[in-house]
């Protein structure tokens, strides 16, 4: 295991070969961190990588090829080792292939690789997902970056905004008690965008946000002043935070994928928000972290 670091003499960014996690996100002028501590006493995680699935699937397991795999909870990269593909002053790029243990759950030949890159105050999170094999890859990939709230000391997470790109009204999709995808809806009417930060937000797990409702969404200060904004293209987009620990810290997670519905019939390549990536293409996408 190894920590790498790239900095543009403006922001430092810090990332772990394990899940080529970003572990660190901090402004040199200030020292001022960004990123959640990963206290486990909350939750032990930073940001780490979702793949090859989001979520969770129905029963812990899917079928494909007519074959039945288990996997748990948003996939395995994020627990395996990456290997560092190049590192310069102010961009690296780590990669994690298939091998013998990911073939147990993951019947697919792939290369995953994740890019760091820094521009001014900007980190723009990169994945490329290959496909070396002679069939089609399928695979769902995600982001789970943690940031702090409150930002600031001495102050309480409720008095914080959360900005939804300037929409009036926005539809959540809510989960089950096993994580599933219900048919429970949710629509909440914002004040010119913005919504509070309150408990109750996440009092049935993740907000998630489907059918591309939303590009960007920012952390405001109880002046509403925006000191993290996350942009991105993806189609489903969910913050959270564990419900009732009142922890110091929100993920705003940019999605190609999500959970299993309770009623989910299908197999693997059949899952909602899937991708496929034909025999020697690749699948490219990223979404950017702004600081102020």
């Amino acid at each position: 295991m190894a920590v790498y670091e790239i900095s543009n003499g403006k922001i430092i960014v810090s990332v772990d070969s394990r899940g080529a996690e970003m572990r660190s996100l901090r402004r040199i002028d200030t020292g001022e961190e960004y990123m959640w501590s990963g206290n486990p006493e909350y939750w032990g995680k930073v940001s780490p990588l979702l793949f090859p699935l989001v979520g969770t699937l129905k029963g812990n397991g899917y079928c494909f090829g007519g074959k039945a795999y288990a996997m748990g909870r948003h996939g395995f990269a994020r627990d395996k080792e990456f290997k560092l593909v190049s590192q310069v002053s102010a961009e690296m790029w780590l990669a994690l292939e298939a091998d013998e243990e990911t073939r147990k759950i993951y019947p697919f030949d792939f290369r995953l690789e994740v890019g760091y890159r820094l521009e001014g105050m900007r980190v723009k999170v990169l994945w490329r997902v290959e496909n070396p094999s002679d069939e089609p890859v399928y695979f769902s990939i995600g982001g789970h970056p943690a940031f702090r709230c409150p930002f600031n000391s001495g102050e309480d997470r409720s008095g914080y905004y959360l900005d939804f790109d300037g929409k009036e009204t926005i539809q959540c999709t809510r989960l089950d008690e096993n994580g599933l995808i219900s048919e429970r809806k949710i629509v909440y009417k914002t004040e010119g965008g913005m919504l509070p930060v309150r408990e109750e937000l996440f009092c049935e797990d993740a907000m998630i946000m489907e059918n591309g409702q939303l590009h960007s969404i920012a952390l405001l200060t109880p002046e509403k002043k925006p000191y993290i904004r996350v942009e991105f293209a993806m189609p489903v987009v969910a913050v959270w935070t564990p419900a009732g620990k009142n922890a110091p810290f929100l993920c705003i997670e940019p999605w190609y994928g999500t959970s299993d519905s309770s009623d989910f019939a299908g197999t693997w390549e059949e899952r909602k928000w899937g991708n496929k990536v034909e025999p020697g293409k690749r699948f490219a996408a990223e979404y950017t972290v702004d600081i102020g």
